[in-house]
């Protein structure tokens, strides 16, 4: 089920809410469980047995890692054994294939690709459930006794799909205690609204944009055209993503959870370590948290802290899907992550602050995040190289090869729509929300009203629109 339908924001959100509101409190965790395993059956019914096999893995392997601690015994093996069978699900519906078809390619052999679909969401809820037996063992939480509060923990709803990836020790004070009212209630539905805006009237406005020129070989239009695509492509991944994290942020408080953000403002960023601070925020503290310190973090030699930055960052763009765009695209951040490593970027920083030295080092990670998108966005490696080749002037475009002329690509309305854009990835409004003065709020939710009903008609003239992070 999808948050941007009628169904789910007409149907399915208003009975859950209804029956949460009016039960009591004791009924809350059980009312939230099965809303969560009715949503995500809704669309795949035969995949919600690998998540609540999930479940129950992990549920076993925490007690026994609790166990072997309490008796003296080598935890590690029941935590190891309990990571390889979460990475294992991973590893057999997201990059079997994958690894088969590089197998076939390096050893000339012809094993045959299986029919696998990959369920939606499990790369979340697999980090979730890995993050929740991590911190049995490293004793940051207390095992969770209660099957069905783990449950409630790994296939929670409102960011089940598509994150924000909750780490259990931030939650598991909530799952067991938590508060709702008005005003609580009342800032989830404004932040709901936002991140529905984002998706309905800023990504997929750009989205249509970026598709008409990606679709095309890069022969076939102008240099323009190829930085108008990566640019629309740019901010219709941040606006699909940070809207399914606002709405998912804004749905967790209506039922009286606080999870933390996701994204702060990562376009503004004037480094690429800034903007790894500020994307994904989920994501890159759980690289650093499981991964990044497990390795030796930066507590180890200067060479061993940049291998392990190359490893987290290795890991990210694989986590991210199973081609060689992910990987190139992963290696791609890691190697300015390093070289900004190397060069002391902070020390940089705080030397030189003039606002032109600030202008060329916000312009220098703008251009490095665009080309990974454009390897993020592209089908495979050579479509990417030969888009990239055009955005620089370097691939020759004969303009008798030019299929359409620049309106078709892009409308004085889409115009206005990169203008917001712009706009909205910059903290002119991150205060919005917190305004005192009445007249003010009552400007701001006849606005928010307005962004409910533009969105809501928005999804009733398109029959389908995912987010682009469902299918990670």
């Amino acid at each position: 089920m999808l948050f941007s339908s009628m169904t789910f924001l007409y149907v399915f959100l208003p009975i859950v809410c209804t029956l949460y509101l009016i039960s009591k409190k004791e009924f809350h965790n059980l009312i939230l469980l099965i809303a969560s395993i009715i949503f995500y059956a809704w669309g795949e019914p035969k995949y919600l047995s690998i998540m609540l096999l999930t479940i129950l893995v992990n549920f076993f392997g925490a007690k026994f890692i609790d166990s072997f601690k309490s008796e003296g015994k080598n935890a590690k093996i029941p935590l190891i054994l309990t990571i390889c069978t979460n990475l294992g699900f991973l590893i057999y519906f997201k990059y079997f294939n994958f690894l088969i078809e590089n197998f076939n390619g390096i050893f000339h052999s012809h094993i045959h690709l299986l029919n696998i679909v990959m369920p939606i969401g499990i790369s979340f809820y697999i980090f979730q459930a890995l993050a929740y037996v991590i911190d049995v063992y490293r004793d940051e939480c207390k095992v969770q006794n209660d099957i069905y509060k783990l449950a409630l923990y790994i296939c929670l709803f409102p960011q089940l799909i598509a994150g924000p990836i909750i780490k259990y020790h931030d939650i598991a004070e909530q799952i067991d205690n938590r508060d709702i009212n008005f005003d609580k209630v009342c800032l989830g539905v404004k932040r709901f609204i936002i991140g529905l805006s984002k998706k309905m009237l800023i990504a997929n406005t750009m989205g249509v944009v970026a598709d008409k020129i990606f679709v095309q070989d890069p022969s076939t239009f102008s240099h323009f055209t190829a930085w108008l695509g990566a640019i629309a492509y740019s901010f219709q991944l941040f606006f699909d993503f940070s809207g399914y994290s606002d709405m998912a942020i804004g749905l967790g408080l209506i039922f009286g959870f606080r999870f933390l953000e996701n994204f702060n403002y990562p376009y503004i960023s004037k480094s690429i370590t800034e903007f790894w601070r500020r994307w994904h925020i989920s994501l890159s503290t759980w690289f650093k948290e499981y991964v990044y310190f497990s390795l030796g973090g930066n507590r180890c030699s200067k060479l061993k802290t940049l291998r392990n930055l190359g490893i987290v960052f290795l890991l990210t763009g694989i986590w991210h899907g199973a081609t060689w765009n992910f990987v190139i695209w992963g290696l791609w951040h890691g190697f300015f992550i390093i070289l900004e490593k190397v060069i002391n970027i902070k020390e940089f920083e705080q030397k030189y602050t003039k606002w032109l030295v600030k202008f060329f080092q916000h312009c220098y990670c703008i251009l490095i995040f665009v080309i990974g998108w454009v390897m993020f966005r592209a089908d495979n490696m050579g479509y990417a190289w030969k888009y990239l080749l055009n955005m620089f002037g370097i691939l020759k475009v004969q303009s008798n090869k030019i299929f359409y002329a620049m309106p078709y690509y892009i409308d004085t309305f889409e115009i206005i729509i990169i203008i917001a854009a712009i706009l909205c990835s910059v903290p002119l409004f991150n205060k919005m929300l917190e305004v005192k003065n009445k007249a003010a709020k009552i400007f701001i939710n006849i606005w928010l009203l307005t962004l409910l009903i533009l969105s809501t008609a928005t999804i009733a003239s398109n029959t389908y629109n995912p987010f682009i992070y469902f299918r990670f």
